[in-house]
C-alpha cells in the first residue's frame, strides 16, 4: 500500500472575489507502513490536503494515486478506496451518534457488509486497541463517557473498518497531558498491530518528532519542506518565520550548541534532552 500525490492544487470559491488557493502544486509519496506527519499553521492547507487522500474533495488539478489507482481520474472504485483510507477528523467525538458504544463502533463494519460475527470480532478488537475494556463499555452510551474515552470510541469506529491508511487530523487537540499521552500510545499500538500507513496532522512538534518517520511542512498551501524530523527541525529559524517551532527540548539543545557546547541534537523529549546533557556533563 502506498500513496502518491502529484502536483495537487485545490481552490476554494474558484471564480468568486474571495477565492483562495488552499493547496498549491503539492507533491509527495508515502511508503508502506510509514508514519507521516503534516505540520503547518492554521490555514496552511493541511486538512484540505488530507481530505483529498480518500476522495472527500476533488482537486482543481493533479493526481492522488492510492495503491496504484488514480482516485482523481473519475473512474476509481471510491467505495473500495474509502474502505482502505480511514479519516478521523479533529474532535471526532462530536460525530458519535448511536445509543451504545458497541453500535457506534459497529456502524462502519456493518456498512462494509460484514456479518454479525465479523462485526463483533472487529468491534471487540478495535475497542481493545484503543485501550478500553470491551465488556465494561460496550453497552454504555458514548455520551456518558469522559472526553478522552469519547475520542477513543470515535477512533475505534474507524479502526474497526481496518483501513490500510489511517489519517488523523490533530488527534490530541484539546486533551490534557495524560489523555494526550494515551492517544499517542493508542496510535502507536494501532500502527504496530495493523501495520498500516499513518498520516497525522499536528501542531505539536514533540508529537510529530516522536511519532513520525517523515514530516511535511505546509505554508500558505504550498509544501515548504519535507524530510525526517531531524532534517526538518534543523531549520529552526525558517520554522519560526512561519509560526512554528521545534520541540522545546531540542530548542534547548540547539541553543546550547550555538553557545559552543558540543552536544548531540538527537533528542526531542525532555527525558532525551536530560540524558544528552548529563552525558556531556560527565
Amino acid at each position: 500500500m502506498s500513496i502518491e500525490v502529484k502536483n495537487l492544487t485545490y481552490i476554494y470559491s474558484e471564480g468568486l472575489p474571495h477565492e483562495q488557493v488552499a493547496v498549491d502544486d503539492v507533491s509527495f509519496e508515502i511508503g508502506d507502513e510509514s508514519v507521516l506527519g503534516i505540520m503547518g499553521h492554521t490555514g496552511s492547507g493541511k486538512s484540505t490536503l488530507v481530505q483529498h487522500l480518500n476522495g472527500l474533495i476533488k482537486p482543481k488539478s493533479g493526481q492522488v494515486i492510492v495503491d496504484g489507482e488514480d482516485i482523481t481520474a473519475g473512474r476509481a472504485d471510491m467505495s473500495r478506496i474509502r474502505k482502505n483510507v480511514g479519516l478521523v477528523f479533529q474532535y471526532p467525538e462530536y460525530q458519535l451518534f448511536e445509543e451504545t458504544c458497541y453500535l457506534d463502533v459497529a456502524f462502519g463494519p456493518k456498512n462494509m457488509g460484514c456479518d454479525e460475527e465479523e462485526t463483533q470480532r472487529r468491534v471487540k478488537e478495535a475497542i481493545g486497541l484503543v485501550g478500553l475494556d470491551y465488556e465494561e463499555i460496550k453497552d454504555k452510551s458514548p455520551f456518558d463517557l469522559s472526553g478522552g474515552q469519547k475520542r477513543r470510541i470515535a477512533m475505534a469506529g474507524v479502526i474497526a473498518m481496518k483501513p490500510k491508511i489511517l489519517i488523523l487530523d490533530e488527534p490530541t487537540a484539546g486533551l490534557d497531558p495524560e489523555a494526550k499521552r494515551g492517544i499517542l500510545q493508542l496510535v502507536r499500538d494501532v500502527h504496530e498491530h495493523e501495520k498500516n500507513i499513518i498520516v497525522m496532522i499536528s501542531h505539536n512538534m514533540t508529537d510529530v518528532a516522536c511519532m513520525c518517520d517523515k514530516v511535511i511542512v505546509m505554508d500558505r498551501g504550498r509544501k515548504l519542506m519535507d524530510g525526517t524530523p531531524s532534517e526538518i527541525f534543523a531549520h529552526r529559524k525558517e520554522l519560526e518565520s512561519i509560526g512554528l517551532s521545534v520541540p522545546p527540548a531540542l530548542e534547548l539543545i540547539q541553543k546550547l550548541r550555538e553557545r559552543g557546547i558540543d552536544i548531540s541534537e538527537d533528542a526531542f523529549t525532555a527525558m532525551e534532552a536530560a540524558d544528552v546533557i548529563c552525558e556531556v556533563l560527565k
